[in-house]
């Protein structure tokens, strides 16, 4: 990593250093790695809901806000879906390891997607989610890091998102990270229309 890009980073989220001293959600005990086969589905899709649940209160309906675990399993194995583990929570899940974020990068989507996607140097993620008690922690840092990592190790000289255009927080802390607007696209399944943003990663 650059030492640009790290200050870039810095300035988008607040460093583990940052959380109090003692704090259960501190990056030092939070890990990401690829989804497992053991990982409880349903678990991850009330993680999708909760994350989401913002959105659903503006009035909007993102699809990760609503699908059931049957939706959320045929996404997240049609490409390369990674979890943010807090191991020091490890006492409330049965598997000893609580999930408190998710990405999919490259998703294979049934529906047509925007040009921008079509591009062959452009990569793509999708259904970035934080634990809401989690948010704030840097958690959607590690997750975005890994994906543009990913990103590069492919090859991919571009890599864009869709989010839901109403969403100006969401919309600002991507524009923060350096990524830009491209063009709108309108999902056949949300009630909105749709920012699709890229950064160079090249």
């Amino acid at each position: 990593m650059s030492r640009d890009f790290s200050s870039e980073v810095q300035r988008v989220r607040p460093l583990a250093i940052d959380a109090p001293a003692g704090d259960r959600r501190a990056t030092a005990n939070i890990t990401t790695r690829r989804l497992a086969p053991s990982d409880s589905i349903p678990e991850l899709t009330k993680l999708l809901h909760r994350a989401y649940a913002k959105q659903v209160a503006m009035g909007l309906q993102p699809l990760a806000g609503r699908q059931s675990p049957e939706i959320t399993e045929q996404r997240v194995f049609s490409g390369e879906c990674y979890v943010a583990v807090d191991h020091a929570a490890a006492v409330q899940s049965r598997t000893g390891q609580k999930i408190v974020g998710t990405i999919l990068f490259h998703e294979v989507e049934e529906s047509k997607g925007p040009p921008w996607f079509e591009k062959p140097e452009v990569a793509s993620f999708s259904q970035l989610a934080v634990d809401p008690e989690y948010q704030g922690c840097g958690v959607g840092r590690m997750l975005m890091d890994m994906v543009e990592t990913r990103a590069r190790e492919t090859g991919a000289k571009e890599l864009g998102l869709s989010m839901a255009e109403p969403d100006r927080e969401l919309y600002e802390f991507y524009i923060r990270r350096g990524y830009r607007f491209i063009e709108h696209w309108k999902w056949p399944y949300t009630n909105y229309r749709s920012a699709i943003l890229s950064k160079t990663i090249a």
